[in-house]
């Protein structure tokens, strides 16, 4: 069969890129992303290296295009962007994000004629560099799109990385056995230890009970994003919370969500932390607010209030959202764009676990859940606390997508995670990654749900991603190697 001209192979490419957030929340179809791969890696395998990187291009333009097209809904509604502003900016990002499946489908065409073992392994590389690369966005990771599927059960053993590395191989392998159908072993093969592991890691516990069930009340205030930082709406906001506090009394713990005082300590009224533990009880209450002095560096945390006390100061920081990369060369432009402004500080890496209801608690802020390197540095905690503020995404493909991301720190490390956002979506989410309570988006309410703290860990929480890693440049430089062989002459 011929390849396709340059267009059609551009077109069908960004066709496959545009039905991959089908298999992503809040769609779930989760085959959609075996076959769009299969689609990109087939189109890869006939063209050559630099058309393989138009491709991939394409692919990354409809892929991250359609998955993540709510950045303009950030910047335009809440961030003051107007329309041009926000367009601009969402479509850089969406641009940047395609240089990555680009670069992969590139170099797996480099490598030469074994490209359906090298397209897993530089897939594979070309995705942990965004995980990292300019701080990371590692949305819409390959492997999320699994999470409900039955590749899903590596996830504890290899984390997301893993998962999407037996994605694209399961992806390769589909097109091994289309285009090369008088010699099927490979694939097959290939398919039947991805399924066969996938299907005996089913149903396995990683973990288990180091304790009691904790009752846990989850406090979504609802408070509208263009309201959260307005003065005028300061007493309401705090009046909401201590309310629905209130209303808690008996659970073990209550956690606020991110932000949830738009102030520092020294600027919320005397005595209302008082009236919050009184209102509390014996409950042990966590606060999402900023806490340092306004002169001074602050940070966003996670404060808890009743004894035993103590913070967790967010360390992964949002470029332009929390933070200004080159503040001083690029600040004057973010300010004619009309960019909000936050000036937060790192809360560093090695913070200690917080200590809630007698267990130690892991916690992250909002993004942060993105990076599961640095979730695994909690490892060691029986459960994990995250809280966010996803009013930023409005009523978008997001939220659901944000809830799947903090479901697959679940299965990676074995641990229940208790998720309280201010506009939804609050969630309750145990060791296997399951959603056992959630709250309707867009309500402000109380959850209520049960924790049962975890011990033990798993492959991913001992080693992290460095053995997925390995096996990716393994792949690549098998396939190079095998190219070699096939053409450099035998001597003699």
């Amino acid at each position: 069969m011929p390849p396709p001209s340059r267009r059609a192979a551009l077109l069908l490419a960004a066709l496959a890129g545009g039905a991959m957030p089908l298999a992503y929340a809040p769609f779930g179809w989760w085959p959609v992303a075996w076959l769009a791969l299969a689609a990109l890696f087939a189109l890869g395998r006939v063209v050559s290296a630099r058309e393989a990187a138009g491709c991939g291009f394409a692919f990354g333009l409809g892929w991250f295009g359609g998955g993540v097209h709510w950045i303009f809904i950030s910047c335009h509604r809440y961030g003051n962007m107007d329309v041009a502003s926000a367009t601009a900016c969402t479509a850089l990002l969406v641009a940047y994000l395609a240089l990555f499946p680009a670069l992969a489908l590139y170099a797996a065409r480099r490598l030469g004629g074994a490209f359906l073992l090298a397209a897993p392994g530089a897939f594979g590389l070309a995705e942990w560099l965004r995980s990292w690369l300019l701080t990371g966005f590692p949305w819409l990771a390959p492997g999320y799109s699994q999470i409900d599927g039955p590749l899903g059960a590596y996830a504890p053993l290899a984390g997301v990385a893993g998962v999407g590395l037996a994605l694209t191989a399961v992806a390769a392998a589909l097109v091994a056995l289309v285009q090369s159908p008088r010699k099927p072993g490979p694939a097959l093969l290939t398919l039947a230890l991805i399924g066969g592991g996938a299907l005996s890691l089913q149903g396995r516990d990683w973990s288990t009970p180091a304790g009691p069930a904790l009752d846990i009340a989850l406090l979504q205030g609802n408070v509208e994003q263009q309201m959260k930082w307005d003065p005028a709406h300061f007493e309401a906001t705090l009046a909401r919370y201590l309310d629905l506090t209130a209303a808690q009394r008996g659970a073990d713990v209550v956690i606020w969500p991110e932000n949830a005082i738009p102030a520092l300590p020294s600027e919320v009224p005397d005595g209302y932390f008082d009236a919050v533990r009184a209102a509390a009880g014996r409950s042990a209450v966590l606060i999402g607010m900023p806490t340092g002095a306004r002169d001074g560096p602050y940070y966003n945390a996670i404060a808890q209030i009743t004894a035993p006390g103590g913070e967790y100061r967010k360390r992964h920081l949002v470029p332009f959202g929390e933070y200004v990369p080159l503040k001083r060369q690029i600040g004057p432009l973010l300010d004619v764009l009309a960019v909000p402004m936050s000036d937060f500080a790192s809360g560093g890496a090695g913070q200690a676990l917080l200590k809630v209801a007698g267990n130690p608690v892991a916690a992250s802020v909002c993004y942060e859940i993105l990076f599961p390197q640095e979730v695994r540095a909690g490892a060691a905690a029986g459960w994990l606390v995250n809280v966010s503020n996803d009013a930023w995404f409005g009523d978008s493909i997001a939220p659901p997508q944000h809830l799947d991301i903090a479901r697959m720190r679940a299965r990676e490390l074995a641990r229940p995670i208790a998720r309280a956002t201010n506009t939804g979506i609050t969630a309750v989410i145990d060791a296997r990654g399951r959603v056992t309570a959630r709250a309707a988006p867009f309500t402000v309410t109380a959850l209520r749900g049960q924790i049962v703290p975890q011990r033990g860990l798993t492959p991913f929480a001992r080693y992290g991603e460095a053995p997925v890693i390995v096996l990716c440049v393994a792949l690549c430089a098998l396939a190079w190697r095998r190219t070699r062989q096939k053409t450099t002459p035998i001597a003699g």
